[in-house]
């Protein structure tokens, strides 16, 4: 008996009790109800799919008219209806002037031809060739450079002053395909008066505003990189 239980033999037995007892309180006991060993790729996968439900996925946005675009079309239909007066000749001219030239609109255009006009009728009185050369189409600055040539020569001035255009109309518009063409009819109130060599009134009246009625047409080539209009025909109205 004092054989076996000698001291080597006791120490073996108590660090095989001290080695049981700290595996059991690492590993614990099993009771049935332990949960299996988690699945890492499923989890992964899980979360992945969680993750995605969460997210918000990005397409392209619908296409939508550009609003901006869609004003200014607006605004050029009233324009062209306001400048027709219930003329649907005009009108469709007005509207295929505008899709063959992006940058025109009546109002814009008008605009333009009273200050073309005055320019033009103060240049013909003040015999200012670099303008009208400007301004008018060849033909047409030849015909008022001739009687610009003939009044020099009979030795005639003519006192003028703009007054300005009570009234201004588009009475034609087209496209053909090559240029387009507006023209306009003008109201304007002037006052001039043609004098001799020894300054005697021999046309007009110097005091008087006079009311005086002219019809243009002004042209240009869209596909053109000169944005300014010329005049191309004239004519008095009665």
């Amino acid at each position: 008996m004092d054989d076996f239980l000698d001291l080597p033999t006791l120490i073996a037995i108590v660090v095989a009790v001290f080695v049981l007892f700290r595996l059991r309180s690492v590993l614990g006991t099993r009771t049935g109800n332990e949960r299996p060993p988690v699945d890492r790729s499923r989890s992964v996968a899980t979360e992945k799919q969680q993750a995605e439900e969460k997210v918000v996925p990005l397409r392209p946005r619908p296409a939508q008219p550009d609003l901006d675009e869609e004003r200014r079309a607006r605004k050029l239909e009233a324009e062209i209806e306001q400048t027709a007066q219930g003329d649907e000749t005009i009108a469709a001219g007005l509207r295929a002037v505008a899709e063959a030239d992006s940058g025109f609109t009546p109002k814009y255009f008008l605009d333009g031809a009273k200050q073309a006009y005055e320019m033009i009728v103060t240049a013909f009185a003040e015999g200012d060739r670099q303008t009208l050369k400007n301004l008018l189409d060849k033909d047409i600055f030849e015909s008022f450079q001739r009687a610009i040539a003939e009044r020099e020569a009979a030795g005639q001035k003519v006192d003028f002053t703009f007054v300005g255009l009570p009234r201004i109309e588009i009475s034609e518009a087209e496209y053909d395909r090559k240029n387009v063409s507006v023209t306009v009819r003008f109201h304007a109130e002037v006052v001039s008066a043609t004098r001799d060599r020894d300054g005697n009134v021999v046309e007009g009246d110097a005091e008087q505003v006079q009311l005086i009625a002219d019809e243009w047409t002004f042209s240009r080539n869209p596909r053109s990189r000169d944005p300014n209009w010329k005049v191309v025909a004239t004519s008095q109205i009665d």
